[in-house]
């Protein structure tokens, strides 16, 4: 018999092989400023990680406020983490955490001075999931048209992290 994932387990499971997401920083004018970043694979435990240039925009967006938000999506899934985002100079866990895509980034490789890491360390997150996919959204959609009733097939929760 097995049991029912841990809330965190859950947000685990559905970001598992999403391989961008959306950071969103607060800019010097108090300006939300998203873009998209490779998510870095490890086993989440409320953490995300990414790599980034040191002279970048976001880098300075964090040293001055580090609240962030990140989004993840497929075609299925929706998850967002709040959290707060800090810049880990460890050439180490840039190695830990570099995959060859992260070339086209950084050709110089995970030992060069330019790359750091940023680390969110999720407070909470909310995550909206459609078992059974894109069929099982789009027959649900076509119940909704035939019987006028409002579309609840979808699963959503606020986790804290």
């Amino acid at each position: 018999m097995t049991s029912d994932p841990t809330p965190v387990q859950k947000i685990a499971e559905l970001a598992k092989g999403i391989d961008f997401a959306m950071l969103t920083t607060v800019d010097e004018t108090g300006a939300f400023v998203s873009r998209p970043m490779a998510q870095q694979d490890t086993d989440f435990d409320g953490n995300l990680w990414f790599l980034s240039s040191r002279d970048s925009r976001k880098v300075a967006h964090i040293a001055a406020h580090p609240r962030v938000g990140v989004a993840l999506t497929s075609r299925d899934v929706w998850v967002s983490v709040n959290g707060t985002a800090e810049v880990v100079e460890d050439a180490g866990k840039a190695a830990e955490l570099w995959s060859p895509q992260m070339e086209g980034w950084f050709p110089g490789g995970p030992e060069d001075p330019s790359v750091v890491v940023v680390k969110v360390t999720g407070e909470t997150a909310e995550y909206w999931d459609t078992p059974g996919g894109l069929v099982a959204s789009v027959l649900s959609l076509v119940k909704v048209k035939t019987t006028g009733e409002r579309y609840h097939g979808n699963d959503n929760e606020v986790v804290e992290l």
